[in-house]
């Protein structure tokens, strides 16, 4: 058996739907959290109001995050739906063109016409909606957004971005906390971009330049904020 025959190919763009959310909820319970206790741990305020504020973006941030993500990928998926009833409906109308527009498809990505011809009627009689939804629209079954798996996956990974940063801030003593808190969301930030580049079967190394990058010019700015007033 050959090296080929043994291993099996492993596509990770299937992922694609619930880990851009994961990693926008990450990034932001890490960035968006640590910026806003960071800058008010720099104004000088008490360990509770910190706390309290910390946890209120917590909670405040998955539930946005949530909404957002539902929201917008329900706006992508009402647009396909859209398509699908159109190319239903053309379908009913005229299964000629229809197959004719197929037929070219496979032609221009490089197949003879008698073999092009051959294909698009056998996928036709399969499924012709789904044939032209993956070949002339793009709209794979696998591809299709999901709004409530972004919701979820952006809710959850916001949550356990933030918590991080609000322990980090609220454990350690007043004169190491703002050092704490930096440190421990650099540390995250670099867990966030190394993991998520290894779950979408990207260079890790500029994953994580891209993110802590960001995410240390959020906190820069916030905490200079928060100690100006």
């Amino acid at each position: 058996m050959t090296r080929l025959g043994r291993r099996a190919e492993s596509h990770l763009s299937f992922r694609s739907n619930w880990l851009r959310a994961a990693v926008l909820g990450a990034n932001d319970g890490i960035v968006s959290t640590s910026s806003l206790v960071l800058g008010v741990a720099a104004s000088g305020a008490s360990s509770g109001t910190i706390l309290t504020a910390g946890a209120a973006a917590l909670v405040a941030g998955a539930g946005s995050m949530a909404a957002g993500e539902y929201i917008s990928v329900s706006s992508q998926r009402d647009t396909e739906e859209a398509d699908l009833h159109l190319e239903t409906h053309e379908l009913e109308d005229d299964p000629q063109r229809e197959l004719s527009e197929l037929t070219a498809i496979y032609e221009a990505r490089g197949l003879e016409p008698a073999l092009a011809a051959e294909v698009a009627a056998a996928l036709t009689r399969d499924d012709a909606l789904q044939a032209h939804a993956r070949d002339e629209l793009g709209l794979a079954e696998s591809r299709r957004v999901r709004p409530l798996q972004a919701a979820g996956a952006s809710a959850l990974a916001f949550s356990a971005g933030a918590v991080p940063a609000l322990l980090a801030i609220a454990i350690p003593s007043a004169g190491t906390r703002i050092i704490t808190c930096v440190l421990v969301t650099l540390i995250s930030l670099v867990a966030l971009g190394y993991l998520g580049a290894r779950l979408g079967g990207a260079q890790p190394l500029r994953a994580v330049v891209r993110v802590v990058v960001w995410g240390a010019l959020a906190m820069a700015a916030t905490a200079a904020i928060g100690a100006v007033v």
